[in-house]
């Protein structure tokens, strides 16, 4: 029924997504590879993880974690803010210089939403968001599993 169509807006969301990362790589000295992308973007979904926690959700080691951070932060896409609450503990960030370079990717969904408001009625659009809502709070559990303070 609706299967393929909601699989290729996910697929078109992931695509744009995904050529913003290799453009950006070409265009830039201290470019991001494919790799390094996806795990500056899981810090920033993360919403201020710990190193622990990263590595945690995206399943490797602390110290293969370390390793990712460190190139991250030489290349100045992430940074390390100690916590207030334990001064032994970090919290990851990620910097001006990523939201410039790799933010934009977010600004295509600014783009649709204005275009489903435009295109369908009040109502309509209402109802869409309350499906969305539906699926992101109910029918999605396991995207958010580990997850306490993710920007979803």
């Amino acid at each position: 029924m609706f299967e393929g169509q909601f699989l290729e807006v996910y697929t078109k969301f992931k695509v744009l997504m995904y050529k913003k990362i290799f453009s950006s790589a070409e265009a830039q000295n201290q470019a991001l590879t494919a790799m390094e992308h996806f795990c500056a973007e899981t810090i920033y979904v993360l919403n201020r993880p710990t190193i622990l926690e990263f590595a945690r959700f995206v399943n490797i080691s602390a110290p293969n974690a370390v390793y990712k951070i460190n190139n991250l932060m030489k290349k100045g896409y992430i940074v390390k803010v100690r916590s207030e609450q334990d001064r032994r503990e970090y919290h990851l960030e990620v910097t001006e210089k990523y939201l410039q370079t790799y933010g934009s990717t977010y600004s295509y969904v600014d783009t649709v939403m204005k275009r489903i408001r435009q295109r369908f009625s009040p109502e309509d659009a209402e109802k869409f968001g309350e499906l969305l809502r539906v699926i992101n709070e109910e029918l999605m559990p396991e995207a958010t599993e580990g997850i306490e303070n993710a920007r979803f």
